[in-house]
């Protein structure tokens, strides 16, 4: 008897041990399928490039990113926000995908993709560990790493906060597991650190220490109820090992227990707060009032289950509503959000997965739901990068239920889920190409999308860049005026086309009703100041490119713009500034530095004059003008052998009578009488007015 137990042991044993050997190898299996998956559906963004929709600013616009990393920039990237938005993680990402690749658009995506991989493998990773269920497990990380919606977040390259901020969003809920099985202070403290790096990626992560008490009343289970308030438990064969391996405490105690966190996410909110207090980045009530907020939210909640379950017209902006609160779509959305709160916290007692997704996925979509308005948009197919695992736990969990209580039911799931994920795989493909370069984008959008005011001036720019489709440009900057008639941004740009055009007094009009709209736009002052100028009305145009420094002390050329503006009213000295101004903030410009030579030459000061007209020809030796001017500098300055010797330069460039008539001078000076003689011969051929030609020295 004592031996045949012995052996019987030995069998369940060896029975655990291969059952075990099993899981690993499907677990192995099913890791490589995701990736392989992944790989197939994330293909086509090998050939995509940057888009103009923030990856300007982002990426290869942006002075910062462009840096060499070092120790400075490291730190400024921990103490200067990026775009009006803290997190250092994520600029030091952009960083050194830049190091590594520079502006090869393929390398950067490519990042993107392997972080969102990682993070799907991780997932398994989670769900696998804290509930024991692999088929659920599996399929819920596999349709993140396939959804559609979530390639607005891996092909953006400006959206690499969002894939980042999801692989720490998991490693925080990874290290989190880690301490609920054995709560001590050294796991607390690494706890600590990798959220502490989670907040350093994206704000959207304030609501993470909320979603680490959901996981403690499921799966983890790790609230201690009183007999009187225990919920009943959720059916089904998740191991009670597994649930017994987490430390148990009373709710007080594991929401004191999150209170560190939730202080950390606190100070990330103040850091958001004081990144965005310099730009307009938040919508004010006044543009957009709380009513309509409200509104969006009931909406936005519902429309979000819809694209996720399906997913077409995935747009990279949706348009606001504006709708009301008494709209009848509003009312239906409200009332059915309404009920299925209520349904998932009473289902929830006994599914407990029902209402921890339903709380996860309402929670977690708070920071972005549209209550502070941060842009024009509705809703944005990004915001679902993380809030999608709440509805996908629930829809993981009842087919596992089902398939429990129906065996014959499992081959229909597979079949079914095998459809899903290829059909999935196809769609993904298929959005990812739409991301391929920002006129692809645009255009797609238009097509799924209604009144869409921004992504119609967007487009009306993008076909002026890339192609130089004016007319077409003009008809979209008309139509995003006839949407959002106060929409500036598209009223300014229709503007600059009528200035392309020739049509000055259509465009000071449309460049008039901007700055009355906002008095503070400096674009439209420069603009306005620009169009002025053609009309010669430089004292007018003056002004408004003097307004433009204290708006943006960074626009590019609106100094220099203004010093010539000053030059066409003889005021010299006044440019002489403006130009000095322009070569502080833009770094060396041949334009720059030969007009300010022209001003100095107008006061006289032709030994800093020839300065700078040295520096024009360093920086761009077939500048013909530069060679001339320099020519009649020097002569000025009683220099006329190296005055000569730039001019027979300049000719070599540009055989200008100009150019013939101060060489002749120049020999004149040095008493070469015949070289003087054939040079201002060939410069009278040139142009017979010979008074004109001599008086040509008159160049300052």
């Amino acid at each position: 008897m004592f031996v045949r137990r012995v052996r019987d042991n030995n069998k369940l044993g060896s029975d655990t041990v291969t059952s075990e050997h099993r899981q690993n190898h499907i677990r192995i299996l099913i890791c490589t399928g995701i990736i392989a998956a992944a790989l197939i559906a994330y293909e086509p963004i090998r050939h995509n490039g940057f888009v103009d929709y923030d990856d300007s600013i982002y990426i290869f616009g942006n002075a910062q990113v462009k840096s060499k990393i070092t120790w400075e920039s490291v730190g400024k990237a921990f103490t200067k926000p990026h775009y009006f938005m803290w997190h250092p993680l994520t600029t030091l990402s952009h960083m050194l995908d830049y190091q590594l690749f520079g502006l090869n658009p393929s390398g950067h995506h490519l990042v993107s993709v392997a972080i969102h991989i990682v993070s799907a493998l991780l997932l398994f990773w989670i769900l696998t560990n804290i509930t024991g269920a692999i088929w659920p497990s599996a399929f819920i990380a596999a349709v993140f790493a396939l959804h559609p919606l979530q390639v607005e977040s891996v092909a953006w390259a400006a959206e690499r906060k969002t894939v980042l901020s999801g692989l720490f969003w998991l490693l925080t809920m990874a290290t989190y597991i880690h301490y609920a099985k054995q709560p001590r202070l050294g796991r607390y403290m690494l706890l600590l650190f990798v959220f502490g790096l989670c907040i350093m990626t994206k704000p959207v992560v304030v609501t993470l220490p909320f979603a680490l008490l959901l996981l403690d009343y499921w799966p983890l289970e790790r609230i201690r109820w009183g007999p009187d308030f225990a919920p009943r438990a959720t059916p089904g064969r998740q191991s009670t090992a597994i649930t017994n391996a987490f430390q148990k405490a009373s709710a007080g105690w594991l929401i004191a227990e999150k209170i560190p966190l939730l202080g950390m996410s606190a100070f990330l909110s103040v850091m958001t707060i004081a990144a965005q207090k310099g730009g307009d980045v938040i919508v004010p009530l006044e543009q957009m009032s709380l009513e309509f907020r409200i509104a969006n939210i009931f909406l936005s909640y519902i429309r979000y289950i819809g694209k996720m379950l399906w997913p077409s017209g995935l747009a990279v902006c949706y348009p606001h509503p504006r709708a009301g609160l008494a709209d009848a779509s509003v009312v239906i959305c409200a009332m059915l959000f309404i009920v299925l709160t209520v349904l998932s916290i009473y289902i929830g007692r006994r599914r407990k997965y029902v209402a921890v997704g339903w709380l996860w996925y309402v929670g977690t979509l708070v920071p972005v739901i549209g209550l502070v308005q941060s842009g024009t948009q509705a809703m944005a197919n990004r915001y679902m990068y993380i809030p999608m695992l709440g509805l996908l736990i629930i829809i993981g969990w009842v087919i596992k239920t089902l398939v429990i209580n129906h065996p014959r039911w499992k081959i229909v799931a597979a079949i079914s889920a095998a459809a899903v994920l290829s059909s999935a795989v196809i769609l993904t493909r298929m959005q990812v190409k739409h991301w391929h370069d920002d006129m692809t984008l645009f255009e797609y959008a238009l097509k799924v999308t209604e009144n869409n005011a921004l992504i119609e001036n967007n487009y009306g720019s993008v076909l002026i860049a890339k192609a130089g489709r004016i007319n077409e440009a003009e008809q979209h900057f008309n139509n995003a005026i006839r949407i959002s008639p106060t929409y500036v941004l598209a009223r300014n740009n229709l503007g600059k086309i009528f200035l392309i055009q020739g049509k000055i007094n259509e465009a000071i009009a449309c460049f008039n009703d901007v700055l009355r709209q906002d008095g503070n736009f400096a674009q439209a002052h420069y603009n306005l100041a620009v169009a002025l100028s053609e009309q010669g009305k430089y004292n007018e145009a003056v002004k408004h490119f003097a307004a433009v420094p204290s708006l943006d002390p960074k626009y590019p050329d609106a100094r220099y713009r203004m010093g010539l503006a000053l030059m066409a009213t003889n005021m010299p000295n006044e440019a002489i500034t403006c130009f000095n101004d322009a070569l502080r903030q833009n770094g060396d410009s041949a334009e720059v530095h030969y007009n300010l030579a022209t001003a100095l030459g107008k006061q006289k000061k032709y030994d800093e004059a020839i300065e700078h007209l040295a520096k024009v020809l360093q920086l761009n030796p077939m500048y013909p003008e530069a060679h001339n001017k320099i020519g009649v500098a020097l002569q000025l300055a009683g220099r006329p052998d190296e005055a000569i010797k730039y001019l027979n330069e300049g000719l070599k460039i540009n055989k200008g009578q100009e150019t013939y008539a101060n060489l002749g001078s120049a020999y004149i000076q040095v008493g070469k009488y015949d070289l003087a003689l054939a040079n201002l011969t060939k410069a009278i051929e040139l142009q017979s007015d010979t008074i004109n030609v001599l008086n040509k020295l008159a160049w300052f």
